[in-house]
């Protein structure tokens, strides 16, 4: 046996599982319901317009939403008129309250990775955005950061402050960096959830957007950086804190117990 076929043979891969196209689907959406850019209660396109969008047929989108009802995101009602798919959005009640903290203890490690990661990219798409951005960018990550300062519920605001990273991301021009961000939203939605919200907390990130905002359309990548960086800082410490508080109360149980 030749020294190529001896390599080869000692390396193990691994069959791929082709995700299905209703999964893909599924998946593209609940992506949406997670990070709030469905609200609550909105109706989804006709089935129909999602084929469309998508580039499958109906009946992938019908079994897409099947997967989606089973994960109680999304009502299906029927009727000619007000009838559709409807979403839930995620769990309020104290029982989907509970089991996304207990989540969030199981998750604390990837928490703790997840912040780190924001801090090392979040920062350098500020930049790239204030090199890159355009005029429409500018009228779009001001007209976010208007309905966040005039959000009326938290829902709203976690809505128009997702909205924001996003449009930051993308008036950086950089593909990556919008994965990147959108990556990073997903795996920190629980904590975001989580946190408590007041006026205050909402008060505080809009002057903070503003600050990004202002440097983003005065193309200074530092200053864009720099008040980025101090964003990030006062919700990795609400974070922090939240675990904290949660590790007390595993501690406390297992001394009770």
């Amino acid at each position: 046996m030749g020294r190529n076929e001896q390599e080869l043979d000692a390396v193990r891969f691994e069959r791929l599982e082709q995700q299905r196209a209703h999964e893909y689907v599924a998946e593209q959406i609940r992506r949406q319901i997670v990070l709030r850019l469905i609200p609550s209660g909105q109706a989804l396109p006709p089935e129909r317009d999602l084929a469309v969008i998508f580039g499958v047929g109906r009946a992938t989108v019908q079994q897409a939403i099947r997967l989606l009802v089973q994960d109680h995101m999304v009502e299906s009602r029927r009727g000619r008129h007000g009838g559709g798919n409807f979403v839930l959005g995620p769990d309020e009640n104290r029982v989907g309250v509970d089991v996304m903290l207990a989540r969030l203890r199981r998750r604390r490690d990837q928490v703790e990775d997840a912040l780190a990661y924001r801090r090392a990219v979040e920062p350098a798409v500020a930049a790239m955005a204030a090199e890159a951005r355009s005029k429409a960018d500018l009228r779009t990550l001001a007209a976010v950061n208007a309905a966040a300062v005039s959000a009326e519920t938290d829902v709203e605001f976690m809505q128009a402050d997702t909205e924001f990273h996003f449009a930051l991301a993308e008036a950086s021009r950089n593909r990556l960096f919008r994965e990147a961000v959108e990556k990073v939203r997903l795996e920190l939605n629980d904590a975001m959830i989580a946190l408590p919200e007041s006026q205050v907390w909402h008060e505080r990130s809009a002057r903070e957007h503003d600050a990004i905002l202002d440097a983003v359309r005065e193309r200074d990548p530092k200053s864009a950086a720099t008040a980025m960086e101090l964003h990030i800082v006062h919700t990795e410490q609400s974070v922090e804190a939240l675990l904290s508080a949660l590790g007390r109360r595993d501690r406390k149980r297992s001394t009770s117990g």
